[in-house]
């Protein structure tokens, strides 16, 4: 029996990655749009909300290419700056934004502002869509913003996010610690109950 297929909306090798190991054990192959011929197609992310654009990305590329599909969209909140960079934590830096650029955009922002009052939380929305129905799922890690890169694990933000009950920034926890506790993860244990429905009753 040929295994069904799972398409993620992204094509970022790191998110692909991590959504591979927490699904892992699914009898689908997951592919992400690179792997479907999609790598080219970009989908305008002008939603208002982390659950509207994971929706619109789903849906999008549901419509050209079928079956499952998976799109997330995730945010950091930092208290002190009113939520930013929240929505456009990917391109906080503006034009040509970079993990690094982004990073140091944020530190300059919290200048001065002491441990107890860096207070953030990561959220991730994830939608799943069959182009019948849309579900969506969501997951919360909340930790403070350093006062430097550390650890070399993870991608993005994750030099600087310590997370609450821990000492130690996501890059430095690991991704095997990560894969366990973090948003994105928290929102994937979500979502396998909902892919369950999914793939029993299409």
């Amino acid at each position: 029996m040929e295994r069904r297929k799972l398409i993620l909306s992204t094509g970022n090798i790191h998110k692909v990655e991590e959504i591979k190991d927490i699904l892992d054990g699914f009898n689908i192959e997951i592919l992400s749009k690179d792997e479907i011929g999609l790598k080219e197609f970009s989908i305008e992310e002008n939603g208002t909300t982390l659950e509207e654009n994971a929706i619109k990305k789903a849906t999008e590329i549901q419509q050209i290419a079928g079956g499952i599909v998976i799109a997330d969209d995730t945010g950091l909140f930092v208290d002190k700056l009113n939520g930013e960079p929240g929505l456009y934590s990917a391109r906080y830096s503006g034009e040509g934004s970079t993990y690094r650029k982004n990073n140091k955009k944020l530190l300059n922002n919290l200048k001065g502002v002491p441990l107890k009052e860096r207070n953030a939380v990561f959220k991730t929305v994830i939608a799943i869509t069959d182009g019948k129905r849309t579900k969506t799922v969501t997951g919360e890690c909340r930790g403070k913003i350093g006062f430097e890169e550390r650890g070399t694990e993870g991608f993005g933000y994750d030099p600087l996010f310590i997370v609450d009950g821990y000492d130690r920034t996501f890059a430095e926890l690991g991704e095997e610690i990560k894969n366990k506790i973090s948003h994105r993860s928290r929102a994937l244990k979500k979502l396998k109950e909902e892919l369950k429905i999914f793939l029993n009753e299409i």
